[in-house]
């Protein structure tokens, strides 16, 4: 079993990447040595590989993960992300939605439209797009599953019809991110959160990222 110093090491080592932040010390200063250490508590047993939870305390309250009210028209099932207010929603049957705080791209790399979850991976392995790779953003290669891995616990793959967008909604090693415009694109969250919303989310279940109050360019 992974224990908790190892997996401490292993974030402190971790290289930045793909859905990733190359400058994320300048929006939320990276932990340095013990200091990882006040960022989680207790173990969560998972397969293959386990992950700690985050200590709420350290967050913004509304960041956590609540029912809040919800006045929107998509139909219930529905994922609802807002770029500008960092938060993503799942639209109940109710007149109410399970909220969740994330981190999202930061200017210039934020992407907004319709899409659909078009598979769901667990633990999932992970390779940089051509592009990062051109801006030196991440090395080539595959990257297997694990703490260190970028996509953390699970991820949700966004299509547009037959097409991968190539962006996801995904679990993170960094949750001193979540609630701040970082990433490379990509919508990422807790990792209690994201396997939480993996359990709740059927594949095709629609996906509309809204910036600046639209969701298409």
């Amino acid at each position: 079993m992974t224990t908790r110093r190892a997996l401490l090491v292993a974030l402190a080592a971790a290289p930045l990447a793909a859905c990733q932040n190359t400058q994320l010390a300048q929006v939320a200063p990276l932990p340095v040595g013990d200091d990882y250490d006040r960022w989680y508590t207790s173990l969560v047993k998972d397969d293959p590989h386990d992950y700690y939870l985050v200590d709420r305390r350290l967050m913004k309250p509304e960041l956590a993960r609540q029912s809040v009210a919800y006045t929107g028209d998509q139909r219930p099932g529905t994922i609802v992300v807002d770029i500008d207010d960092r938060f993503l929603y799942l639209v109940g049957n109710d007149g109410t939605a399970m909220r969740y705080g994330v981190g999202v791209g930061r200017q210039g790399f934020s992407w907004k439209g319709v899409a659909r979850v078009g598979r769901k991976g667990k633990w999932p392995n992970w390779s940089p797009t051509t592009t990062m790779v051109s801006l030196n953003i991440a090395s080539a290669g595959n990257r297997d599953s694990g703490i260190d891995n970028p996509l953390g616990a699970r991820a949700l793959y966004l299509y547009q019809g037959s097409h991968d967008t190539l962006f996801r909604i995904h679990g993170t090693n960094e949750p001193w991110s979540i609630g701040e415009q970082v990433s490379s694109g990509c919508v990422r969250m807790l990792n209690e959160d994201i396997v939480d919303l993996y359990e709740r989310v059927p594949v095709g279940a629609t996906v509309m990222v809204r910036r600046n109050g639209r969701w298409r360019v």
